[in-house]
């Protein structure tokens, strides 16, 4: 098999957010999103919360971070072999992208070996390998299909990050060719400019996207339901909680998923996501136009409210 042909970059491994109240969003997170703590830690004076999804087997998938400001520190994904990262990290130092390298928990309890480095966007992005496995919360024998003490809305896993940079194109040409990412859509402007991508390496419709805005911000962080009802309950519990939310249930036309937005305490925009398409390695890329960008985000609704463009962290 050839190498294009093999995805050294398997999926999104975690995402590291800024909260200027730390206890106020371990609550939320755990409370009504339901993710489970792992872990707690000081770093360089800064305390830290580690979570995970309860069907995710490793350590963590979101690490919160005190700090003044919200927003993201970085993201990582997760590589195949621990060889990857050898090979990342000779690909983008020759495109004179300079790499920083970390042993295993050197970064943090739970954390493999990684190396880090910054796109054109100024995301601090990080390649992983070896993640200490700590178990899905069900016996690896005879498994019943969920555990029965779950708490909130538990969603089984992590699913992608939502971006935004200044220059989209520069962007996707950054994870398509020295990264392997597959575009799987876009939105074009009419002088042909990109507006948004749809990047992926797990063979589901987005892994990674990006959309116009200010560099090194964040758009939202995302975590994946089994089906529409799930999305539609777990509405039913934000609002309940008093969850502020930002998009109710409705379906996407890039993607074709189901997806509902909400903010976390302090400003982080979270969402559920569903549904969407497999995606083969000669996936063809599909594309919207400007004209329908309101279909492309928001399929039933045909347009997008401008809070939606202009809120991030």
């Amino acid at each position: 098999m050839s190498e294009k042909m093999t995805d050294r970059i398997l999926r999104l491994q975690h995402v590291e957010v800024r909260v200027p109240d730390l206890e106020l969003c371990t609550a939320y997170y755990t409370e009504v999103l339901g993710l489970v703590e792992t872990a707690r830690d000081t770093k360089d004076g800064v305390d830290r919360v580690f979570l995970k999804c309860w069907d995710e087997r490793e350590h963590h998938s979101v690490i919160l971070r005190q700090a003044p400001t919200y927003g993201l520190d970085h993201m990582a994904f997760k590589v195949r072999e621990a060889g990857d990262l050898d090979h990342y990290t000779e690909r983008l130092q020759a495109a004179s992208v300079p790499v920083k390298r970390f042993a295993a928990r050197e970064l943090g309890p739970g954390w493999g070996e990684a190396i880090r480095f910054e796109a054109p966007s100024g995301h601090v992005v990080e390649l992983t390998h070896g993640t200490e496995r700590v178990g899905n919360m069900l016996p690896m024998t005879n498994p019943p299909p969920r555990p029965q003490d779950l708490v909130g809305i538990a969603p089984p896993r992590l699913d992608h990050v939502f971006v935004m940079a200044e220059d989209v194109d520069g962007f996707t040409r950054f994870f398509t060719e020295l990264l392997d990412f597959r575009m799987t859509e876009q939105i074009v402007a009419n002088d042909g400019h990109q507006l948004a991508t749809f990047l992926e390496h797990s063979h589901t419709p987005h892994d990674l996207a990006v959309i116009t805005g200010p560099n090194g911000a964040l758009h939202h962080f995302a975590f994946w339901m089994d089906d529409w009802n799930a999305i539609r309950e777990a509405a039913d519990t934000l609002a309940y909680h008093g969850v502020t939310i930002d998009v109710a249930p409705t379906r996407h036309g890039v993607t074709r998923g189901y997806t509902t937005y909400f903010f976390d305490p302090v400003g982080n925009r979270n969402e559920l996501f569903t549904g969407g398409y497999w995606v083969d390695p000669d996936f063809e890329p599909i594309t919207w136009t400007e004209e329908e960008m309101g279909r492309a985000i928001f399929y039933y609704h045909r347009q997008v409210n401008e809070r939606f463009f202009t809120v991030h962290s």
